[in-house]
């Protein structure tokens, strides 16, 4: 997936919606969850560095696009 067609998939996240994402070749040892979950995730809009990233408000996650294996958009 490319980063432009990520961004296009998380353009619904507006604070209202929690996301994961599983990551291609990404396993947890530790506690057995293998995804990142966001919630109230908010996408924040293309920077100069061209980085897709969300945010809770608390904390950035910057995103892989290339080894994004799925998401999932919750709704509230």
């Amino acid at each position: 997936m490319t980063s432009d067609q990520l961004r296009q998939a998380l353009k619904e996240l507006n604070g209202e919606r929690d996301l994961a994402l599983a990551f291609a070749d990404v396993h947890s040892i530790a506690t057995g969850v293998s995804y990142l979950e966001v919630k109230r995730a908010m996408l924040i809009p293309d920077e100069q560095d061209h980085l897709v990233k969300v945010t809770d408000g608390k904390a950035v996650y910057v995103l892989d696009s290339d080894r994004v294996a799925w998401l999932r958009i919750s709704l509230k």
